[in-house]
């Protein structure tokens, strides 16, 4: 990918990327705020989503961009910290002109992160609202921060096995084509890395000083894995191309590969698997390109989100074991 160079998410003009987090609590919150509009697709795999206003992403919707992209915790109570992002959009005078009102689209997906530390701490608008003051600091993070804080892998034989995860970010441009994506990594399966067999977090073994697959686990224990349904990676992918929004689905979904090639197993009953889309417009490509270069991105994403972060609450990371 030699063609493909590495620049910062936040090379990408016209979003802001934040976080707001409760270390202590292990919890917090992410947003991609848009600056204009963004026009946005998504792509929801897994069983259990716990998502805000992605039906107005359907290409039948009559949605045509969205002002502020939300990725959290707490799971559906962590919706809240949508409110705060709302305020501050209405705050900076950004939104949709409805009548003398201005309503800020603002959609988003939350990861079970409650039985991190404390499940009756969970983010709420006033961290939402933080997370948009914290954006325009321009500053590109990764491991445990924002939505990532309480993030963990490799959970089909429970928590005690589990395996701290966080967020990533990755982007590359070719050309003046930007692409770039932020993903939370928050699954019930391994972390490899991309396009090799080379596992880099998830299951530890039973003596916890080296790690096993939770594939060849799951023929075994899927019964009983049902139980722990504490699972879910969502992200974004971000582009300066100018697509529209069946595009941007189309974008979303192809961008989903780089899941598949980086996390097994993926997008079973007990994850609630989410990839949103957004355009900013200003390059023409085609939906096949960028979606090929998202899945890629995605992927490194993914792998950085293990990567970066470090050893907390008790869980070994993938540093542990370099």
């Amino acid at each position: 990918m030699s063609e493909w160079k590495p620049i910062s998410l936040h090379d990408i003009k016209g979003i802001r990327i934040g976080h707001a987090q409760d270390e202590e609590h292990a919890t917090g919150c992410s947003v991609i705020l848009c600056e204009k509009k963004a026009v946005c697709g998504v792509d929801v795999r897994g069983g259990g989503p716990a998502s805000r206003e992605t039906e107005l992403l359907k290409p039948t919707a009559s949605n045509d961009g969205i002002h502020g992209l939300l990725l959290s915790g707490g799971s559906a109570y962590g919706l809240d910290a949508a409110g705060g992002v709302m305020k501050y959009l209405e705050e900076h005078k950004i939104g949709l002109k409805v009548g003398k009102s201005l309503v800020p689209i603002v959609v988003g997906s939350c990861i079970f992160d409650l039985g991190c530390v404390d499940d009756r701490v969970r983010p709420d608008a006033a961290m939402g609202y933080a997370a948009c003051v914290d954006s325009e600091k321009h500053l590109e993070r990764n491991g445990n921060v924002g939505a990532g804080m309480g993030a963990t892998v490799g959970k089909i034989r429970g928590d005690e096995f589990a395996m701290k995860s966080g967020l990533g970010c990755y982007a590359v441009q070719t050309g003046r084509l930007q692409v770039g994506a932020i993903v939370v990594v928050n699954a019930i399966g391994d972390v490899y890395e991309l396009d090799s067999n080379h596992q880099l977090a998830g299951l530890l073994n039973a003596k916890k000083d080296g790690m096993m697959s939770s594939e060849q686990e799951a023929v075994k224990l899927l019964q009983i894995a049902s139980k722990f349904s504490f699972n879910t990676t969502i992200g974004a992918i971000v582009t300066n191309a100018a697509l529209n929004k069946t595009e941007m689905n189309k974008v979303a979904a192809m961008a989903s590969n780089g899941l598949a090639r980086t996390i097994r197993p993926l997008n079973t009953s007990m994850d609630g698997d989410s990839i949103y889309a957004l355009a900013t417009g200003k390059i023409k490509s085609s939906p096949d390109v960028v979606g090929t270069i998202a899945s890629y991105v995605l992927g490194k994403a993914v792998n950085r989100a293990v990567l970066e972060t470090e050893e907390k609450y008790g869980y070994k990371a993938a540093r542990s074991f370099l």
